[in-house]
């Protein structure tokens, strides 16, 4: 099992399930609510997610191979909640990490050019 699949693993175990109580309030933490392809559950998921004039980026810190990414990937969109606020995001779009940073306004930059995630999803507004 890689690193990062046991990183997430006890992510969801514990510390996950204490985050999405605030993670929707306090910018950029954020909660993706989508569904599974096959289930139909619904799921609420903590991210770090940063704004852009026309949606958000969202940083994939386990990569782009988690449940969470295929389900928003296949539906074709996800409700954000964000800085206290829901939004519904569409067209999602994987992204490396240098489309990424052209993407984002200079001061978003500033701050990803820092973290080391390969993989980012760029959710448009509706």
């Amino acid at each position: 099992m890689r690193a990062a699949d046991r990183l997430a693993r006890f992510n969801r175990a514990l510390p996950n399930r204490v985050i999405r109580r605030f993670a929707g309030r306090i910018p950029p933490l954020a909660v993706v609510e989508h569904r599974g392809r096959r289930s139909g559950r619904a799921y609420r998921t903590p991210v770090v997610a940063f704004g852009l004039p026309d949606g958000n980026l969202v940083a994939l810190f386990y990569g782009a191979d988690r449940d969470w990414v295929r389900n928003v990937l296949a539906a074709g969109s996800c409700t954000l909640q964000r800085g206290g606020r829901r939004v519904e995001r569409t067209a999602p779009r994987l992204l490396g990490r240098d489309d990424a940073l052209a993407l984002a306004p200079a001061p978003l930059r500033a701050v990803l050019r820092p973290l080391r995630v390969a993989r980012f999803m760029r959710l448009g507004a509706r």
